[in-house]
């Protein structure tokens, strides 16, 4: 009788292991993505930022989001608007780093 509960007991543990298993490499997997230090012009006037992602299969998302929020910041903390030209990615595959590159312009706010 001992015995059947404690195989009853582990067999109960075995999902809810594989469920914590399953959410902690999620978590591993959903990386987390850094921009770079600063806005940097060209002669021109055309400002470039750049940001890069790790982990899993939407690195990329997380690069260009994180991109465009501080070519938005940095207009918008100037009271002008962001016109993006060009955005260059880089990094294909999904455990590979991922960079993207958004070069802009500010303009004024219509």
């Amino acid at each position: 009788m001992i015995a059947a509960n404690r195989s009853g007991a582990l067999a109960t543990r075995a999902p809810f292991r594989a469920i914590v298993s399953l959410a902690a490499f999620c978590a591993v997997l959903a990386g987390c993505a850094s921009s770079s230090d600063g806005v940097s012009a060209d002669p021109h006037g055309t400002l470039t930022v750049s940001a890069r992602a790790t982990g899993g299969r939407l690195a990329w998302a997380r690069a260009h989001k994180r991109a465009l929020t501080d070519a938005n910041d940095y207009c918008e903390s100037r009271g002008m608007q962001t016109s993006f030209a060009i955005e260059r990615t880089h990094g294909f595959q999904a455990f590979e780093q991922q960079d993207a590159v958004i070069r802009f312009e500010c303009n004024p706010r219509l």
